[in-house]
């Protein structure tokens, strides 16, 4: 089975200028995902990105480099128009199909090597085309506001509220890595197919970077739970 890392780094970052190279724990912010990905037993990581700098970076950590096109670099890109890039390139440079992509978020470094081994396992077993990391929680329950104010529950009836033990299981999509066939993503320009699974995660690791306090919330966890 071959299986490949695709790690999408931008170089332009609005909230947090330069965050997937900032030093995050004692070493850059990318650094830690392509060491998941290299400890989970990964043996082709690949970066992709429209900076130099970035991959410079990337290169030293021990990852594969592909210097993203401008045109699928912006704000308003899809990461599936960059996994496809990636993909097209890594299947022309090892003259063989990718069976199964790890695709992990930069700004979602709480995560062990362990996670992604899962999500391989998963994988393997042959039963999902497609899977996402999640966080399950309990007692979580959304309201929004119309265009009058008017607050409205959404995922439960506040009229017929149900005792815990009753209430369904649930799952936030904590973005913190996604594992998909390559063919899927080529069939449907989706991260997702047919026959989606998932991979469960402690919910302190369902924190990512995009501002400095989220940075900062997210130091504070690795060095409490992760590194100490």
């Amino acid at each position: 089975m071959n299986i490949v890392a695709i790690i999408l780094a931008r170089g332009g970052s609005k909230g947090l200028p330069n965050k997937n190279i900032l030093n995050f724990c004692g070493k850059p912010l990318i650094a830690w995902t392509i060491n998941n990905c290299l400890d989970a037993g990964i043996r082709s990581v690949w970066v992709s990105s429209d900076s130099d700098e970035i991959l410079q970076i990337a290169s030293e950590y021990g990852a594969k480099k592909i210097k993203r096109p401008d045109n699928i670099s912006g704000d308003f890109a899809s990461s599936e128009s960059a996994w496809l890039h990636a993909i097209n390139i890594i299947e022309l440079k090892l003259d063989q199909e990718i069976d199964w992509v790890i695709a992990p978020q930069v700004t979602s470094p709480i995560r062990d090597a362990k996670d992604i081994m899962n999500g391989i396992s998963i994988a393997k077993q042959g039963e999902f085309d497609s899977i996402f990391s999640c966080s399950p929680v309990e007692d979580l329950f959304f309201w929004e506001s119309d265009k009058k104010g008017v607050l409205n529950s959404i995922n439960y009836d506040w009229r017929n509220r149900k005792r815990r033990q009753d209430i369904n299981n649930k799952y936030i999509e904590n973005g913190s890595f996604y594992v998909f066939k390559s063919e899927i993503i080529k069939k449907y320009n989706n991260r997702f197919g047919d026959k989606i699974g998932k991979v469960d995660m402690d919910f302190w690791k369902m924190f990512e970077i995009d501002t400095k306090d989220d940075f900062k919330l997210c130091e504070a966890i690795m060095k409490e739970f992760i590194n100490k």
